[in-house]
């Protein structure tokens, strides 16, 4: 385990690294003030089992990806901010040992480490930058957090109509609240932005309730609108060239005691 170092060409080297190491497919991830804390394999539960991931924490996102060849070649880069992660800590159960819940507006998912010892560290770092990411934005935690996908192994029937999954008859997941439902049940689409720029995947009931929540805002919205319109003189009249935008509101380093074999750090 190493201390990290800021603004140095140790720091840009090894950013510049990680970055190669997703290759063509991958985002930057050199920016002004950037610091490569630590790095570390952890195991992902995933919806069929769970998989070995490699994990970048930076001083402001965390950064994932599917292990090709280890220590060289990483794919399905994930980036995110550190101030849209909401962090859990879980009791230790048979199938899971030493694992916690990250939670985010987009997806939500379980992961483990190799010991407890390095479950803490990582838990520690992450909420240590994570709030000193809410304190230079301005900003309050995440309030919408994406649901967590109930794993596959854990229903033989469909969580809304109990039909039974077959070869045919194949398992998906509601977006909004994470049950495992057939294709009948989950035909529908609804927009979810924290979760995707196109309409996702929801079941009947989640569709309803989202539809309802909507319709509410909606009408709220307009009766807000006839409200304003009858408070106006009746002799102000807009110009024909007077427009409205509507801009959309987009979600898109300091020394520690060393940590275990497994989360590796930077130092000075």
């Amino acid at each position: 385990m190493e201390y990290h170092l800021a603004y140095t060409r140790a720091n840009y080297e090894r950013i510049t690294a990680v970055e190669n190491s997703f290759g063509a497919f991958g985002q930057p991830l050199m920016k002004p003030g950037r610091v490569l804390i630590a790095e570390g394999r952890l195991m992902k539960m995933c919806r069929r089992t769970h998989k070995p991931k490699m994990f970048f924490l930076f001083n402001d996102i965390l950064v994932y990806g599917s292990i090709v060849m280890h220590s060289c070649w990483y794919s399905h880069q994930h980036i995110i901010p550190l101030e849209d992660i909401v962090i859990e800590n879980q009791e230790d159960c048979p199938e899971l040992q030493n694992h916690w819940l990250i939670r985010t507006p987009r997806k939500s998912f379980y992961v483990s480490a190799a010991s407890l010892r390095e479950k803490q560290e990582w838990i520690i770092h992450l909420e240590k930058y994570r709030a000193h990411q809410l304190t230079k934005s301005d900003r309050g935690p995440s309030g919408n957090l994406a649901a967590i996908w109930i794993p596959d192994r854990a229903s033989e029937i469909c969580m809304r109509c109990t039909d039974k999954f077959t070869v045919t008859q194949r398992r998906h997941h509601c977006r909004q609240c994470g049950f495992i439902v057939c294709n009948a049940c989950s035909k529908c689409r609804f927009l979810i932005p924290t979760i995707s720029s196109s309409p996702v995947r929801v079941c009947i009931l989640c569709f309803n309730n989202l539809q309802e929540e909507k319709d509410r805002k909606d009408k709220g919205r307009n009766r807000w609108s006839d409200d304003f319109d009858c408070a106006r003189p009746t002799y102000e009249v807009a110009s024909e060239d007077e427009t409205v935008e509507r801009v959309e509101s987009k979600w898109a380093g300091s020394q520690g005691p060393a940590l275990p074999v497994g989360l590796k750090k930077h130092k000075k």
